[in-house]
């Protein structure tokens, strides 16, 4: 009785050091236990999306889409900021040898900031990972693809992006050009085409937004990311400029609920094509062919080579530049990068990992078939 007594007083006194922090804690790690035990609950997940992580999306995106900068950025550099300072006054701590129940308190605030920050972005972002995706909502058909069917579909995307190459902007080199302003003020009517063909896609007009420091983005293999606390599309503004109303096509289609990485590259480029715009459209006529010659170069070089070769010299040189963009980046810190990212995408449930990317190209193939034949 003694022990159990005195136990019970060191657990009120340890609680009475920084009750404020203990409580946000305490609901952090409840919140964070139920997600993990009940995601696979599908009529539960749809719930929480359905009232919860949806309404947050649309009114936080309305509510910071009328500044004109990124929150998102500001918000991620303060938290780093945060990080640092916390760990610098620990480190403190430790070397003056200070007392035991401050230190208790930084440590129990800096795990409970951490564990809401994660059973934050588990609601507002994972939810959507156990609830059915696009194809499943829009009834698309998802079966296996032939090497022919592959090919059609590649070369049909091929000559959209040969056909519309002399329609977009070029510079002095001859490198594919556009305006950041207008593309960026498009973006907030890009998916009234496809809204049309798929009415789950309907959601407010929202502009995506540049990053400042795109060169860190660029070191971390990064083109664009949604953040669902204040629910932006974000974009690397640093990269070669063809593929980047595509990213933006690709971000957006995160904004508007579209979880799945494969169903978001889907998405931003039926978009894309569908938008009217001749920019938008060869981007995302260029995104499809870089997935889909990805694909077939592993299935069938010959055909992958014969429709490489054919394609329009600007086409080429859109993509040599391209490629040579990220190939400066090809270093550790884009490895680390990858491998974060990969344990990421399992922890919310998507074993593919980075190949989620890929996998687009079964969607792009299904849809786009009768037009490529």
């Amino acid at each position: 009785m003694e022990t159990e007594k005195k136990n019970k007083i060191t657990l009120v006194r340890l609680w009475r050091l920084c009750p404020f922090w203990h409580a946000v804690l305490l609901a952090a790690l409840l919140w964070i236990l139920v997600y993990f035990t009940t995601r696979g609950n599908t009529a539960w997940m749809c719930l929480l999306a359905r009232y919860l992580v949806r309404p947050w999306h649309r009114g936080a995106g309305r509510l910071f889409s009328l500044l004109p900068f990124s929150v998102a950025e500001w918000v991620e550099a303060f938290w780093i900021g945060l990080a640092v300072a916390y760990l610098v006054r620990l480190w403190r701590h430790y070397r003056r040898r200070e007392g035991w129940n401050s230190f208790y308190r930084w440590v129990i605030s800096l795990l409970a900031i951490v564990s809401a920050i994660f059973g934050l972005f588990s609601l507002w972002w994972g939810v959507l990972y156990y609830t059915p995706g696009f194809a499943d909502t829009e009834g698309l058909e998802d079966r296996p693809i032939s090497a022919q069917e592959l090919q059609a579909v590649t070369e049909y995307f091929a000559r959209q992006a040969d056909e519309l190459a002399p329609q977009v902007d070029r510079d002095e080199e001859g490198v594919f050009t556009a305006d950041l302003k207008e593309l960026f003020d498009h973006s907030r009517t890009l998916y009234h085409g496809a809204e049309t063909l798929f009415p789950s896609l309907t959601g407010p007009e929202l502009r995506a937004k540049p990053v400042i420091f795109s060169k860190v983005m660029s070191i971390t293999n990064t083109t664009g990311f949604f953040f669902p606390f204040t629910a932006e599309a974000n974009i690397n503004v640093d990269c070669p400029m063809a593929l980047l109303p595509a990213t933006i096509g690709h971000e957006l289609a995160h904004q508007r609920g579209v979880a799945l990485e494969d169903e978001a590259n889907f998405v931003g480029i039926l978009a894309c094509m569908e938008d009217g715009d001749p920019t938008f459209a060869y981007s995302g006529a260029l995104m499809a062919y870089v997935y889909l010659g990805n694909a077939l170069h592993d299935t069938d070089y010959d055909a992958w080579q014969e429709i490489a070769l054919s394609l329009d010299e600007s086409v080429q040189h859109d993509l040599a530049v391209h490629n040579a963009y990220w190939d400066k980046y090809d270093t550790k810190a884009r490895e680390v990068s990858d491998q974060v990212y990969e344990v990421f995408l399992e922890t919310y449930g998507d074993d593919r990992g980075m190949q989620s990317y890929d996998a687009c190209v079964d969607l792009l193939v299904s849809y786009y078939l009768d037009r490529a034949l």
